[in-house]
């Protein structure tokens, strides 16, 4: 049996890179052990990586009737949403761009085989 549990979060409010560093340091993990780690992460892309693995996790749970103990993180990856632009006008007639990157967040949970 080779299930694999995916949830996503799009258009979360943090840039794709902020989110991709977080997100290298919990792949491999089990879900419990990488919310534990994200947990006492201080970046605030923590967070939204965190809150998609427990709506992976609770999917996986209802719908699969899998153990929570069993999964690990198999895939985990950032991709990049669409981004904000405006302008603030600056001095002597010139403007200076602000972009507000925002990102789409995916992660595939699978049970740890038995060997």
């Amino acid at each position: 049996m080779d299930f694999e549990v995916r949830a996503v979060l799009k258009y979360s409010g943090v840039s794709p890179l902020k989110a991709r560093l977080v997100a290298n340091q919990v792949r491999g993990l089990g879900a419990d052990e990488a919310l534990a780690r994200l947990k006492l992460m201080p970046q605030a892309a923590a967070r939204p990586v965190a809150k998609v693995i427990r709506s992976a996790i609770a999917n996986a749970e209802e719908n699969m009737e899998l153990s929570r103990d069993d999964l690990y993180i198999a895939k985990i990856f950032v991709d990049e949403a669409p981004s904000r632009r405006w302008r603030r006008f600056g001095a002597r007639g010139r403007f200076k761009p602000i972009i507000r990157r925002s990102s789409h967040i995916t992660v595939v949970l699978s049970p740890r085989e038995e060997a």
